[in-house]
């Protein structure tokens, strides 16, 4: 995940910025409205953390503006404010959630995590596609109900790929969101990623979760029913593999051709 962090106070923002990264969500800062409008409508957060007392301007007109101008990345408000009209009228103005300062830790992640997965269309903390399942809490992966190790890049390219499921994700998007503007690799990196992580799926059985866009990037889709079977299951016998109990067969990651999909 990617946030945009509109606090013009230097302790508050490291303080919010050292809690959204120990759970891997990568953070930009803004310490002006202005400023904040033109991040958000150049770049594709998963959700803006705004402080209602900005230098410029009241946060409760960059949300009106950010409303106005069809941006709909859902934001929650951070403020030291108590007061019911104060919360009211950021939440009528189109906020998705109000947090008084000062928060606990572990709430601000759950209130972030829930509204990020409730505007991706996901109602409970485990990210579903097909076999595969994300736990944002603990950050693991299942395929079938077996853990896969990934780093905390591969599982960042994932996260993004199924929070955006149905959606082209570009390789300048990933470098935006895994790095955030700052040291950036080549684009090419991104594909070494991309490799990497199929092979992981495809030996659990889901290498054919993540498709090419050629010239555009990666997707996923949600797959046919028939598709979620263990891969070997359905391809063992056809290619003369034995299978085993758990569905797979060996050195099956090999027969697995990458996925291209036409629009």
């Amino acid at each position: 995940m990617r946030a945009l962090v509109v606090e013009d106070d230097a302790s508050a923002w490291q303080g919010v910025e050292v809690i959204l990264r120990s759970a891997g969500i990568m953070a930009d800062q803004s310490d002006t409205g202005e400023e904040a409008l033109d991040l958000a409508r150049r770049y594709d957060y998963d959700i803006i953390l705004l402080d209602l007392k900005l230098p410029d301007m009241d946060g409760c007109d960059v949300i009106r503006r950010l409303r106005a101008g069809r941006i709909d990345t859902p934001v929650m408000v951070l403020s030291g404010s108590f007061k019911p009209e104060a919360k009211a009228q950021a939440l009528q103005l189109g906020a998705d959630d109000f947090l008084s300062k000062p928060f606990d830790r572990m709430e601000m992640l759950a209130r972030v995590q829930a509204i990020v997965r409730r505007c991706r269309g996901y109602s409970d903390a485990v990210l579903r596609t097909g076999s595969i399942e994300l736990k944002l809490g603990s950050r693991e992966v299942t395929v079938h109900g077996q853990n896969v190790a990934l780093t905390g890049k591969e599982f960042a390219i994932l996260e993004l790929l199924v929070l955006r499921k149905g959606s082209v994700v570009s390789k300048e998007g990933f470098l935006n969101h895994l790095y955030g503007g700052m040291d950036e690799p080549e684009l090419k990196i991104i594909d070494v990623f991309i490799c990497k992580l199929r092979k992981k799926l495809a030996l659990a059985g889901a290498g054919d979760a993540i498709g090419t866009m050629w010239g555009r990037g990666y997707i996923v889709r949600e797959p046919a029913v028939a598709d979620q079977q263990p891969v070997a299951s359905r391809m063992g016998n056809l290619a003369g593999l034995p299978v085993n109990s758990s569905g797979r067969g060996p050195g099956l990651a090999a027969f697995v051709p990458e996925p291209v999909w036409a629009e």
